[in-house]
């Protein structure tokens, strides 16, 4: 007997459960249950080993109530349902993401490393004036081309640039109108709050069935998705900190919104901003490792080939890789950062 055969008699709902039972097949479990007889159940059945009345046990006693299976299944018909005309929209619109990310892979690689690096390092000096940095990005790219790591660090490189690009020429304008906009906050908190707590695994599901494996959007969108939370919060969070006595004197002297916006929130508001960037950069090359599940190349295929063939050196080296990328990455941005507070305290 099922645990919640009592609760169904008492409520008078047998007839019911009978009628409505659609009978099929039985799984293993239940045919293991049926040989075991009803009674075994009864005489060991305790308070304390009530189960949650969850679908599938309240099947077990009427089988007019739908298993768990039967939800999911609802969960997936339904996104089956709507996979066409999704992708007739979401095709076009995210065609240039691809384009990017395949024009980007391209250029950098077809660029010879005795040119790449001295731009790199020219491009470093230029946002930290730090030569201490630039010796340092000097050395890390050298020990990855050492040891024939190169070309996947430039693939890894080459795949955050352009998502964290593609990021922030989103969510900088997302986070200006929730500064602007009570009403926008309070719908768009909740969406990157799920975002946020959403197991990175399962924002790939969807595009899976969505785009083909081969298609480098798919990556990209899942990347982007995981990383533009940070520089929508920190851009709207920066605006609203501008202090209100000196939008009231812009104000004074004349100013409309747009010249408020251009000439005093923005620019009073760029240190937060930087540091959404700074995540947004983290959170993309958190996420490439992941995303090599999908096809993204990079550094991540050499962590997921050490974990698939036990390899343990290729995987720690890559993982060193990519962990020596992220100091590289965090230290440029932050010193960076550093000399926009320092330019705007003078």
């Amino acid at each position: 007997m099922a645990y919640y055969d009592n609760w169904i008699e008492r409520l008078g709902l047998r007839d019911w459960c009978d009628a409505n039972s659609q009978g099929g097949p039985m799984s293993m479990a239940d045919l293991l249950k049926k040989s075991k007889g009803d009674k075994a159940g009864e005489s060991d059945a305790s308070i304390l080993d009530t189960p949650f009345p969850s679908l599938d046990e309240l099947n077990s006693a009427c089988p007019a109530i739908p298993k768990t299976r039967v939800f999911t299944d609802a969960v997936e018909n339904s996104f089956l349902s709507i996979k066409d005309p999704l992708k007739t929209i979401l095709d076009p619109i995210t065609q240039p993401l691809s384009w990017a990310l395949d024009g980007s892979m391209w250029l950098f690689q077809a660029v010879p490393w005795f040119i790449v690096v001295p731009l790199f390092l020219l491009v470093v000096f230029w946002a930290t004036r730090s030569m201490a940095l630039v010796v340092f990005v000097g050395v890390s790219f050298l020990f990855m081309a050492f040891i024939d790591h190169y070309v996947p660090a430039i693939q890894t490189l080459s795949i955050i640039f352009v998502c964290t690009s593609f990021s922030v020429a989103l969510g900088v304008p997302i986070g200006i109108l929730m500064s602007r906009s009570d009403a926008m906050q309070r719908i768009v908190v909740p969406i990157l709050d799920m975002l946020q707590t959403l197991p990175t695994f399962v924002y790939l599901i969807p595009l899976i069935f969505l785009f083909s494996v081969t298609e480098s959007k798919l990556y990209g969108i899942a990347i982007i998705l995981y990383a533009v939370v940070p520089v929508i919060r920190l851009t709207d969070l920066g605006i609203r900190l501008v202090d209100k006595e000196v939008l009231e004197a812009a104000h004074a002297f004349g100013m409309t919104d747009r010249q408020k916006l251009v000439n005093v929130q923005l620019p009073l508001a760029l240190p937060n901003i930087m540091a959404g960037v700074n995540q947004t950069i983290m959170m993309s090359l958190a996420m490439v490792v992941i995303a090599s599940l999908v096809s993204a190349p990079g550094l991540g295929v050499l962590v997921l080939r050490g974990i698939r063939n036990l390899e343990l050196g290729v995987g720690l080296v890559a993982g060193l890789g990519i962990v020596l990328l992220a100091v590289l990455l965090d230290r440029v941005t932050k010193t960076a950062l550093a000399r926009v507070n320092a330019a705007q305290k003078h």
